[in-house]
């Protein structure tokens, strides 16, 4: 009997003694774990609050120089009344008022008619004038009355723009469609002989372009190839 009681006794311990082992070695494996999770990993390092607020700062005055810029590109358009304008090239330009909405464009000694409607963009204390097309866009008034006429007269071989020559100038939309452009329309009267022998007054036409100031056309009657045109 005390045989079974021993050996009973021995059984226990033996089970006790079992599983305290399968115990500790689950409580090593999952320090060694955590220990292994908490290791520092080599070569990165953490983003501190420093560098999140600095990184912060300079997106917005990315943004903010951005706005500025887009700022600066939007220019204020207003309609053109009497007055002095100082242009982007250093000229001036004098409009007058007319009857019927019409403007009269003044620079240097020469001036223009027109019916078109201008407007002014004001950016960085300079003024560029335009002028609104059939097309719904926007024409630049580059060339001035004073230039166009010269380059007009050239071609049609004359010397003044004068009221004794019935010369005329006008600013005014040319072309069709999408093709249409703000132009100085120049006419004035001159004078011809046919065959050489008979005096007679030639209507002549030329349009420079408001923009680029190149002629874009010269008209003469049909019948100039028959006549002589002194220079006038």
């Amino acid at each position: 009997m005390k045989k079974i009681l021993l050996s009973l006794i021995v059984c226990v311990l033996m089970c006790f003694l079992v599983l305290a082992q399968e115990q500790g070695g689950a409580q090593g494996s999952g320090q060694g774990a955590e220990a292994q999770g908490n290791e520092p990993t080599q070569g990165v390092e953490p983003q501190g609050e420093g560098q999140l607020v600095q990184a912060n700062t300079e997106t917005q005055q990315q943004n903010q120089g951005e706005e500025t810029q887009i700022q600066n590109q939007i220019q204020v358009q207003s309609q053109v009344s009497a007055g002095e304008y100082n242009l982007e090239d250093g000229k001036k330009l004098k409009v007058q008022e007319q009857a019927n909405n019409r403007l009269q464009l003044t620079s240097g000694e020469v001036s223009a008619q027109t019916s078109m409607e201008m407007v002014q963009e004001q950016n960085q204390e300079k003024t560029v004038l335009k002028v609104k097309l059939s097309n719904g866009k926007n024409a630049e008034v580059k060339v001035m009355p004073d230039t166009a006429s010269e380059r007009a007269l050239e071609r049609l071989r004359l010397k003044v723009c004068s009221a004794e020559n019935g010369c005329q100038i006008e600013l005014k939309e040319v072309g069709q469609g999408e093709q249409v452009k703000a132009a100085y329309e120049i006419q004035a009267q001159k004078e011809a002989r046919v065959l050489g022998l008979f005096k007679a007054k030639m209507q002549v036409k030329a349009q420079v372009d408001a923009e680029n100031g190149e002629v874009i056309k010269s008209q003469k009657p049909w019948w100039s190839f028959l006549a002589t045109e002194p220079e006038q």
